[in-house]
């Protein structure tokens, strides 16, 4: 099998050749954690997707998927150890100088309907032609790649955005206070977004719809299924509607966090594969697997072990073989790799894994 047909049928649980070894989120290491290994590993150029010969994965078409034109961009103070700073979507976020943890959103463009009415209405629009741009060059890209087809990023999603765009309280407040305004800013995007995918799939073979939402903690959901299928899935069955007109196979979910909740019901909705599966959070992916033995599965091996004994390695190492044989698995960490994971237990769980896989 090629690259392109063994992911996307490994994501749909058909039977594959073998299990597929991509290059993403579940592997990839944090800036300190790449600067450590290179220093432990004594390689300067240390690039793990090329020494541990991981496949390709999803080629993201470059959209502006936000925010057209972009906000202005500005630095408000700086210290030694933060940054404060406003990013093109109007959000003003704390962060570390070196970039090196998630950043601290302090500050959201949409508070009121008037705030909201001006962002729409002045970078909204579709104006497709600048945001389609970069298409013709992604195309030529493609030529000759044994790649897959992704359109939707972060930090796009029907939940997601609301929320970066009003902030966590204020958006999960406004399902209550301001009801047709998170309705608006979700069908707002949700039709921009659908208009992006069509000019893509008049030129191209869409394989995958992705949706970001991280929109759940360790307790489960923050919104109830109610509001869930209230609010949300009238946007996900548009977008489902979108990829079975399109012949799109897989449509897939990022949240952290516990998603026993959402699976199921965004199931019901058209989604056919979930991600990171936050094992600190609760999620098990051997049981998610006998649960919906229908769901691309990506991730689910706990991060946390890397930075402990070969034990606790091979626990996870169990874990994958479990699920290498019950396949319907992209295999990954529940998130980025952090710094407080030594070279020699990276590389070893890798080599380890690589000999299950190949």
């Amino acid at each position: 099998m090629k690259t392109r047909e063994r992911i996307i049928a490994s994501l749909c649980c058909r039977k594959t050749d073998r299990t597929p070894l991509p290059f993403w989120l579940g592997f990839c290491p944090w800036g300190e954690t790449q600067s450590r290994w290179r220093r432990e590993s004594g390689i300067a150029d240390l690039n793990v997707q090329t020494l541990f010969e991981f496949d390709p994965f999803f080629k993201v078409v470059p959209l502006e998927y936000g925010p057209w034109p972009h906000l202005e961009q500005r630095e408000i103070s700086r210290d030694l150890e933060f940054v404060v700073s406003t990013d093109y979507r109007g959000i003003t976020m704390r962060n570390r100088v070196d970039h090196g943890s998630m950043p601290e959103f302090i500050g959201h463009p949409i508070q009121t309907h008037d705030a909201w009415k001006r962002y729409k209405d002045a970078h909204l629009q579709p104006k497709m032609e600048a945001r389609t741009a970069a298409l013709g060059a992604y195309l030529e890209g493609l030529r000759g790649c044994d790649v897959p087809v992704q359109v939707g990023t972060f930090p796009w999603g029907i939940f997601g955005t609301a929320r970066d765009l009003m902030g966590a309280e204020e958006v999960l407040v406004g399902f209550y206070t301001e009801p047709e305004m998170i309705r608006d800013i979700m069908d707002t995007y949700t039709e921009l977004w659908l208009q992006l995918y069509g000019a893509v799939a008049e030129r191209v073979q869409i394989d995958h719809i992705h949706i970001w939402e991280d929109m759940s903690g360790k307790q489960g959901s923050l919104v109830s299924p109610a509001m869930i299928e209230d609010f949300m899935m009238p946007s996900y069955d548009r977008i489902a509607a979108f990829a079975k007109a399109h012949g799109v196979p897989v449509v897939s979910v990022d949240s952290d966090g516990m998603v026993d909740e959402l699976v199921p019901l965004m199931m019901k909705h058209g989604v056919n594969s979930f991600m990171p599966f936050e094992v600190q959070a609760g999620c098990d992916i051997e049981v998610f697997r006998e649960q919906y033995p229908t769901l691309g599965i990506m991730g689910g091996l706990d991060k946390r072990a890397l930075a402990k004994d070969r034990k606790a390695m091979h626990h996870e190492l169990d874990r994958a073989e479990r699920m290498l044989v019950k396949g319907g698995w992209i295999p990954g960490f529940d998130h980025l790799i952090p710094p407080d994971v030594p070279w020699d237990n990276f590389n070893y769980f890798m080599q380890a894994l690589r000999k299950m896989i190949r």
